[in-house]
């Protein structure tokens, strides 16, 4: 609807305004006045420059520049007493021999059964009724000398659910052997103590 009203109104005014100019041009081309400039003021431009030859650039009075001369070589030393001295020095060396002296070798290849791999356990869904915020179960197992748990056994538990669970986890769980004079062997008793907790 705004749109016809612009349009109804719109368009008188500008045929008005058409009219208008059309008839001020109208006038300015009828007048027809000449506009004669009263004097010549063109002006001669010459892109082109041409170079005179002269007799002072001939190219046989051309002069090449002379190139300073290399230095001379630095002198020879033939004094043989010139060199530094490179006799050297020892020091006398302290005598252990009446000594029984045992420094090893810094090097001690034994040692204990060490974690490798520890899968956390799962929290049984069937304990979640009587279990507490955090519950504690403590087993003792066997590291045999390829690493493996053997023998898992449950010593105390805060909730005896969490048992079967606790087992599982340590059955997967993988040591580094004991070692005692570089031969892999049996650790028995290993003890550790899992908490489970419920997430929030």
């Amino acid at each position: 609807m705004s749109s016809v009203i612009r349009l109804v109104t719109g368009l008188p005014g500008a045929i008005i305004v058409t009219s208008v100019l059309f008839l001020l041009l109208a006038t300015v081309i009828q007048q027809n006045q000449e506009v004669q400039l009263s004097e010549d003021r063109s002006v001669e431009i010459n892109v082109l420059r041409q170079l005179e030859d002269t007799s002072q650039q001939r190219p046989e009075d051309f002069q090449r520049p002379v190139l300073d001369q290399p230095p001379p070589p630095p002198p020879t030393v033939s004094d043989p007493s010139f060199r530094p001295s490179m006799a050297v020095q020892m020091g006398a060396l302290p005598d252990f021999s009446g000594t029984d002296i045992d420094i090893g070798t810094g090097f001690n290849p034994d040692r204990d059964a060490q974690p490798l791999v520890r899968i956390p356990p799962q929290y049984p869904t069937q304990c979640m009724r009587s279990a507490s915020e955090i519950e504690t179960v403590v087993v003792e197992f066997d590291v045999t000398p390829e690493g493996q748990v053997v023998n898992p056994r449950v010593l105390d538990a805060t909730n005896s659910c969490f048992n079967r669970a606790a087992l599982r986890a340590v059955q997967r769980w993988r040591y580094q052997p004991r070692v005692i004079d570089g031969v892999a062997q049996p650790r028995y008793g290993v003890r550790t103590a899992i908490d489970f907790g419920m997430e929030e």
